[in-house]
């Protein structure tokens, strides 16, 4: 089996970064025969500062031994993670992930959901071209790397129909992925342990990854 990685990035609206989607994540992992590693990426800055950083750290990852460098991403967490394994790469090639996991992730800057992430990552008043580059649901080509992506459907925070686009993306480039939205769970689950349904998201992407070669 290659030398696989995968890096989790917290959520936190690109404010703050929550310490339970964090250093669990990356055990959780081990636990089912994946190296992980948390990045702490950058806070209360703009576009592309984030995703620089994310892929500068994939870069670092894969300097290290790492054959796969893989991302998992919580809320604006999941945003950056899927700006790094989707966005075009600029500059300095080996920051594109090779694939991404994606919990309750804020997938797109052009519909209303979640401003808040969208007003410090983008700025008060983004471009319409802006708002495109950056949305996951746009920029899925048939060369996008495998994708796992779960949600709830009553998540009150960022609301899951976004999903439902870039799966519609994703299927019709003809991506490997799988999409898993349950009935309800408030947002911020992390591991989800005991939460219902959503805790089933850990053993279905475990399962997801050992299908694709990256866990044991």
């Amino acid at each position: 089996m290659p030398q696989n990685h995968i890096v989790v990035l917290p959520g936190g609206g690109y404010r703050m970064l929550a310490d339970h989607e964090a250093e669990p994540v990356a055990e959780w992992l081990r636990g089912v025969g994946v190296a992980a590693s948390v990045f702490r990426y950058p806070l209360l800055t703009e576009h592309p500062v984030p995703l620089e950083a994310v892929r500068a750290e994939i870069r670092r990852v894969r300097a290290a031994g790492a054959e796969r460098v893989g991302v998992l991403g919580f809320s604006a967490g999941g945003h950056a993670a899927g700006l790094a394994a989707l966005a075009p790469e600029e500059g300095e090639p080996g920051g594109v992930a090779d694939l991404a996991v994606l919990c309750y992730p804020v997938v797109s800057m052009v519909t209303p959901s979640h401003s808040g992430s969208r007003d410090i990552l983008l700025g008060a008043r983004p471009s319409d071209e802006l708002r495109r580059a950056t949305s996951l649901e746009l920029l899925v080509t048939p060369d996008s790397p495998p994708v796992f992506v779960w949600h709830t459907a009553d998540d009150e925070t960022v609301d899951v129909r976004p999903v439902y686009d870039l799966a519609r993306s994703l299927a019709t480039a003809g991506v490997p992925h799988a999409v898993h939205v349950y009935p309800s769970g408030r947002h911020g689950l992390g591991l989800a342990e005991g939460s219902g349904l959503p805790a089933r998201w850990t053993d279905e992407a475990a399962a997801w990854l050992r299908d694709l070669g990256w866990a044991d």
